[in-house]
């Protein structure tokens, strides 16, 4: 399976196509709502079409803004599946120039200046994190500290009992098994990992 990549931060390329200007605009995002925002951010009220798509997860919307259905809106969308992107919502503007595309053009349009954004745009991996708790004694709990960042834990929150330690952490889903080794190793078998 192929890891998800998003985006770093924003990005933006400028293109003319037979005399008129197409802008794109890229983000990550982490909701709908985060994604309708930018797009009503981002449009540009004096162009000619502001086209848009976002993904995230298996949730994606795209819009063509009064451009011919299906293209520039889809195009958007299949440029950031094709880049294998989530959690990326990108916006399209366009400056009518006073050249008609035809409809290929439009998708070649739309889909090329999206996808070359996202290709020169700097990206990261996502990481599916999962939420765990771990139970330790008072002299593991140091010992613990200091490998947490091994393992791309990151703790959230940490609670002291009469016995010991109860740290909340977000770790990679991929690595919670062998966190969960590292902590009955350290505590000889009475501590444990719970995945919330």
């Amino acid at each position: 399976m192929q890891t998800k990549q998003t985006l770093i931060g924003a990005a933006q390329l400028q293109q003319e196509i037979k005399k008129s200007r197409f802008l794109a605009n890229a983000a990550p995002i982490d909701s709908v709502d985060a994604a309708l925002a930018f797009v009503a951010r981002i449009s540009e009220r004096d162009a000619t079409h502001n086209c848009w798509a976002y993904r995230i997860d298996t949730q994606y919307r795209f819009n063509d803004d009064g451009e011919p259905a299906g293209t520039a809106g889809k195009p958007i969308l299949q440029a950031i599946d094709g880049q294998g992107l989530d959690r990326v919502a990108v916006v399209v503007t366009r400056w009518f120039g006073g050249i008609k595309l035809g409809a290929g053009g439009l998708v070649r349009a739309y889909g090329g200046c999206a996808a070359e954004c996202l290709r020169l745009a700097p990206k990261q991996a996502l990481v599916a994190l999962v939420s765990a708790r771990v139970h330790c004694d008072f002299a593991s709990a140091a010992a613990l500290h200091a490998r947490l960042a091994e393992y791309g834990a990151v703790k959230r929150g940490e609670r002291l009992h009469e016995s010991g330690v109860e740290l909340e952490l977000d770790v990679p889903e991929a690595q919670a098994g062998a966190l969960a080794a590292l902590v009955r190793d350290l505590t000889r078998g009475r501590g444990r990992l719970d995945i919330a």
